[in-house]
């Protein structure tokens, strides 16, 4: 059948045995009050308001007080007015989504916004406010999967369906750093929640950053700064309804979202309107009630699906990690990436602070001698960086201690390690051979035949003798 008989066939499927009707009776900044719908609504359910001049506003029930519906639109309150008539919607947000949709660009409603066309239609509907697959019935995290990056995947490995926070201020490094995981990853597909992004950038990050080759195999969800809360909560929403999809067509899944942190504003927002109390830094109890049902949607699917490897940017805010957000998103997820100003200004990139930084799967996922290849490189960095002010300043005097004058000569070697182009890709193998040669250390790779082991690879020389 082709995909416009689908689109048609689905169309009608959703169509309502019959109408509900209710009416505006207040409006107080973006909430508004509707009456009329007693035992026909419930939170989270949609419905339209017939404004003045034959349009039709959007909007999600959010709350209720006194008998009334309170909810928010999707758009701008111009032409609402007392009285004006209300349709509740009789199914609850879905899409339909399909694999075609893999190259393109659409917003939190599902509907393409690249010009290229209408989007295909699946066959079965996936709720906007899905459920996570039950603990008992889910599979464990799998094996290990190559992003790319070089610091990731050697100090930070990641694995299939493990959830990881990459936590940075503002003008750091986060949305390169996604870019770079979105064009060289091993993942089948990568869908990509810009929520809460500036306009100026969306169409820099997809062109520029992503490019080509990493948008054909990636779907992105858009939702600018200036659109309202709920819009950019049902961006984060979409996200990861689309890689439920991907993942239930047996698909190894990369979802990026860039911020969790906007996500985290935009329900502020409904909340102090619906009229929560502010809690924690004006966060109401909402906001950490809704992050644990975004973030463990991502994760191992049952039983013979494929898995949804989450990597989630946490914008901290003045830069500091343990903020609110920071420190409730940090205790979800399976790991947290720290990307620090300070490094960043000195030139290196990606600017991870790796002794700070922790994969809660990886020791697991490697090797015994992996393992202390990347535990002896960790204590160098932390030998050094503890003595860095001394050493500074010239009051270190070498000889004085073995182990600081180790970190002195490989701390360099291993800050160029770190040290990526944009336009570089270094497999897992290669990153463990390059630090291994670094530190004159050769462990033996799951990768790695039983014979000869290959030489390094790379461009950094191991030290002399």
């Amino acid at each position: 059948m082709s995909i416009l008989g689908n689109s048609i066939i689905n169309q009608i499927a959703r169509l309502p045995d019959y109408k509900v009707y209710g009416h505006v009776t207040k409006i107080i900044g973006l909430l508004i009050e509707i009456g009329g719908v007693e035992g026909s609504f419930t939170i989270g359910d949609h419905c339209l308001i017939k404004v003045r001049g034959g349009g039709e506003v959007l909007c999600e029930a959010v709350g209720f007080r006194d008998g009334k519906a309170l909810v928010m639109p999707f758009g701008s309150l111009e032409g609402i007015g007392l009285g004006c008539q209300v349709e509740i919607s009789a199914t609850s947000p879905a899409i339909y989504p399909d694999e075609s949709w893999l190259g393109r660009v659409i917003n939190a409603f599902g509907e393409p916004v690249d010009g290229k066309g209408p989007l295909g239609n699946g066959l079965k509907a996936y709720q906007i406010h899905a459920k996570p697959p039950p603990a008992h019935s889910r599979s464990r995290v799998g094996g290990k999967l190559d992003l790319g990056v070089r610091v990731l995947n050697t100090f930070l490995t990641v694995c299939e369906g493990q959830r990881l926070g990459i936590f940075a201020g503002s003008g750091v490094g986060k949305s390169v750093l996604m870019s770079m995981m979105a064009r060289h990853t091993e993942a089948e597909a990568s869908v990509i929640g810009l929520i809460g992004e500036r306009g100026r950038e969306a169409r820099e990050f997809i062109e520029d950053d992503l490019g080509e080759d990493g948008l054909a195999r990636s779907i992105v969800v858009v939702a600018t700064s200036d659109e309202p809360p709920l819009v950019r909560r049902q961006a984060a929403y979409l996200t990861l309804t689309i890689a439920e999809f991907l993942r239930d067509m047996n698909k190894n899944v990369l979802c990026l979202m860039d911020s969790v942190t906007r996500f985290a504003m935009a329900q502020r927002e409904i909340g102090l309107s619906a009229g929560e109390p502010p809690a924690t830094k004006g966060y109401t109890p909402s906001v950490f009630a809704e992050l644990p049902k975004l973030l463990e949607r991502a994760g191992p699917g049952i039983e013979g699906c494929g898995s949804i490897t989450g990597l989630f940017t946490v914008l901290v805010e003045g830069d500091d990690h343990n903020e609110p957000v920071a420190d409730a998103v940090r205790g979800i997820l399976d790991g947290h990436v720290v990307m620090e100003r300070s490094i960043a200004e000195r030139g290196r990139f990606p600017a991870i602070n790796v002794t700070k930084s922790i994969s809660r799967t990886m020791p697991r996922c490697n090797t015994d001698e992996e393992n202390e290849l990347v535990i002896k490189a960790r204590r160098l960095m932390a030998t050094y960086e503890d003595m860095e002010e001394l050493i500074r300043l010239g009051a270190y005097r070498r000889g004085s201690d073995a182990g600081i004058d180790e970190a002195i000569h490989y701390y360099p070697m291993i800050e160029e390690f770190l040290r990526q182009r944009i336009d570089e890709v270094t497999n897992l193998q290669t990153g463990y051979e390059m630090l291994a040669g670094l530190l004159g250390m050769q462990p033996k790779t799951e990768n790695q035949n039983e014979g000869q082991p290959e030489q390094p690879q790379g461009e950094i020389n191991p030290p002399g003798p």
